[in-house]
């Protein structure tokens, strides 16, 4: 049997050893900038309510990645990718931590530690908990919600303990990026409660509680923020998102119909061993019954995210933490059985089997992620083109951006920087400015500073492979 320090010194190993090495090695991609940028704009503002995204309000995503980055800064007293990236990293070790904690009565201790390693060493958590993008802190808070309420409700607590922790870690995660979590909480509650035939727990005061905590979270930064936007153009930008979700805008059937095979990919290694697994193995029917409710919880939110429109397959990863769940209940109950033709029947062979996904795990984070560094080192555009603006532009002179939309280079630009929405815009003192080259010609012609002139002094290659053009101001 597995102490519990034990088990808790072994995640912290294993997620040390996976998710620290070369952390900030890498300059930041995708759509990190969208997280970090508008966190350093909060801690130089103030303005906590209202992301900003190139000087413009920020619609799309609630805020709590951003506030997360701008603490990370704060507290460290440093802006870089590795504070940027840490609390993704710590979001994904809080579900592994809850797994041998909270969730140990209910799975066993083996069971409890098997599932925090499952979750720990799967190429999804490891890809999205190495970076600041939503995912691993969303799918963290979905995934403690989901722990927090399948342990609790195993434990046979109190109906008020079962809803209403559960139910401030899914406010936490609407903050996060909105309501589609509920779809996986829900899809696994509902099938638990159908198994079980326990419908009551639903219509109890405990769950109307835990809908109001959930809301009122949200409720906190939405009403606020509604209050300094345009109310009408957020309204409409939430919706149309939204609706966006399932109308068949952008459309791609190529790309849609593979959803569910790259879906899948974001459980490697372990999803192997699903066609292993064996409900009549399980040595009671109230396992059995919980193992069939987890397997429709996971499979019916899973397949129904990947059928609408326009999802990607990232969408569908909150359905990690109860496939972990799953899978470790049946490493830890010998229900994973070798097909009857394949006679390798001895339990330590399953033991060898997770102890070599595992080791895959941490040959990716440890090795795989420093290696690429060192072999990226060299080749990274959004660093280059950085880098030239700090060669042309002092430290000491503000360097202003026209309407520049999201440029992630502008986390690496020394100088300080301010976002105006025009030409027009800047300041009678303004020495250094950039603009895209939509508005070159105006920006090469303007009067606004004579007897002074406007004269380009470099061009600038974005992420987009499209260029900004540097202008200075003087005789």
């Amino acid at each position: 049997m597995v102490s519990q320090p034990k088990s808790l010194l072994i995640v912290l190993l294993v997620w040390a050893a996976i998710y620290l090495p070369a952390l900030g090695s890498l300059a930041i991609k995708g759509e990190e900038g969208r997280r970090i940028l508008p966190a350093i704009r909060m801690l130089e503002t103030g303005n906590y309510i209202v992301p900003q995204v190139g000087g413009s309000a920020y619609f799309r995503k609630p805020p709590l990645v951003n506030w997360v980055v701008a603490a990370s800064f704060k507290i460290f007293g440093v802006r870089n990718e590795w504070t940027a990236r840490l609390p993704s990293a710590l979001s994904v070790l809080t579900v592994a931590i809850a797994f041998v904690t909270v969730a140990r009565a209910s799975l066993g201790p083996s069971g409890s530690t098997i599932a925090a390693l499952i979750w720990l060493t799967n190429i999804g958590m490891i890809e999205k908990g190495r970076s600041i993008e939503i995912e691993g802190l969303y799918v963290s808070l979905s995934g403690l919600a989901i722990i927090l309420w399948l342990s609790f409700w195993l434990q046979k607590k109190s109906p008020w303990l079962i809803w209403v922790p559960a139910s401030i870690f899914l406010g936490l995660a609407l903050l996060a990026k909105g309501p589609t979590h509920l779809v996986f909480f829900y899809g696994l509650v509902f099938a638990v409660l159908w198994q079980t035939k326990n419908w009551r727990l639903l219509v109890h005061p405990a769950h109307f509680a835990a809908l109001a905590i959930m809301l009122a979270i949200f409720a906190a930064w939405a009403i606020p923020f509604l209050q300094s936007t345009t109310t009408q153009a957020t309204v409409h930008k939430w919706s149309a998102q939204f609706s966006g979700r399932l109308r068949a805008t952008d459309f791609n059937f190529l790309s849609w119909i593979q959803n569910v095979p790259r879906s899948l990919v974001y459980f490697l290694p372990w999803v192997v061993l699903f066609p292993f697994v064996r409900f009549v193995k399980f040595q009671d029917e109230t396992q059995r019954r919980l193992a069939r409710a987890l397997t429709w919880g996971i499979v019916a939110p899973f397949i129904g995210m990947n059928l609408v429109p326009v999802a990607l397959p990232r969408y569908s990863m909150p359905v990690l933490v109860p496939a972990s769940w799953l899978l470790a209940m049946s490493y830890a109950g010998n229900a994973l059985r070798w097909p009857y033709q394949m006679r390798m029947a001895r339990e330590r062979v399953w033991a060898k089997v997770a102890a070599v996904f595992v080791g895959l795990g941490l040959v990716i984070g440890g090795i795989g992620y420093p290696f690429t560094a060192l072999v990226l080192r060299n080749r990274q555009q959004i660093k280059k083109a950085a880098a030239e603006i700090n060669a042309m532009v002092p430290v000491s002179e503000t360097l202003y951006a026209v309407d520049p939309d999201y440029q992630p280079l502008f986390f690496y630009v020394k100088a300080p920087l301010e976002y105006v929405s025009h030409i027009t815009k800047l300041p009678a003192d303004t020495h250094y400015f950039l603009v895209r080259t939509e508005i070159e010609e105006e920006a090469a012609s303007t009067q606004k500073w004579a007897p002074c002139r406007t004269h380009q002094v470099g061009r600038i290659t974005d992420y987009r492979k499209r260029e900004m053009i540097l202008f200075e101001v003087g005789p």
